[in-house]
């Protein structure tokens, strides 16, 4: 009797995690965005205000406020607090593979009774595995939402002030994965003010850079190869 190998996926837990992670981050910051412009420009203008020239910005608000130090900062906080859950994943993980391995090679040799007891361990370990990644999955997207939210008002804030200490009439937010902003097609690089606003809010918040990462040390050049010989010269005819 041969039994069938479940999918691999069945035991990647902690890849399959932090890919999730990815994708969730991408997500709340797509519908966080949304959330924060839309309440945002619900403030209209006072009725009656004396038209004046146009003049518009452009600026790419999610990435502005994924960019901010202060963001970064809680980002990576996040992270770390969920290092454990990651770790846990992990062990549990292994220990899916490992059993799961050990039926495969101990099938022949097992009684009827206890492959089914092995089996049914081996699927309820499955089973408490995948709840508690779906459970620290929609923690860790609740705790981004808020993350992201926090900044991203206060980014708001600062861009509304600039605009108008600058004299911008319209700010579009031009970014491409934000489904209800407009679609910008062409926009001058002069109007782009999201490094602008990252600027002015990290002078703000006061919260230094993250720490630049280490440089990868760069490989040593191998050493050349010794060239060949001179060939010695043929004797002359005679």
């Amino acid at each position: 009797m041969v039994l069938r190998r479940d999918a691999d996926s069945q035991t990647g837990i902690p890849k399959e995690f932090f890919i999730q992670m990815k994708r969730s981050l991408a997500l709340v910051l797509t519908l966080a965005s949304g959330m924060v412009l839309s309440a945002a420009a619900q403030t209209s203008p006072a009725p009656g205000t004396p038209a004046v020239p146009a003049k518009v910005a452009v600026i790419a608000f999610q990435a502005a406020v994924g960019q901010t130090n202060e963001f970064q900062r809680n980002f990576a906080d996040l992270q770390k607090k969920y290092e454990p859950k990651r770790a846990q994943l992990q062990a549990m993980a292994a220990e899916i593979q490992n059993l799961d391995k050990q039926l495969q090679e101990q099938a022949q040799k097992l009684s009827d009774l206890e492959r089914a007891s092995r089996l049914k361990t081996l699927e309820d370990k499955r089973k408490q595995a995948q709840r508690l990644q779906e459970d620290a999955q929609t923690d860790l997207q609740g705790e981004m939402q808020e993350v992201y939210n926090g900044v991203a008002s206060k980014v708001y804030d600062v861009l509304a002030r600039y605009a108008q200490q600058q004299g911008y009439t319209l700010v579009v937010d031009g970014s491409g994965s934000q489904q209800q902003a407009p679609v910008v097609l062409y926009a001058s690089p002069a109007t782009d003010i999201t490094k602008a606003i990252i600027d002015a809010y990290n002078v703000k918040s006061g919260v230094p850079p993250p720490p630049a990462q280490p440089a990868a040390t760069a490989p040593k050049p191998a050493a050349a190869a010794p060239k060949p010989a001179a060939k010695a010269p043929a004797p002359a005819a005679h």
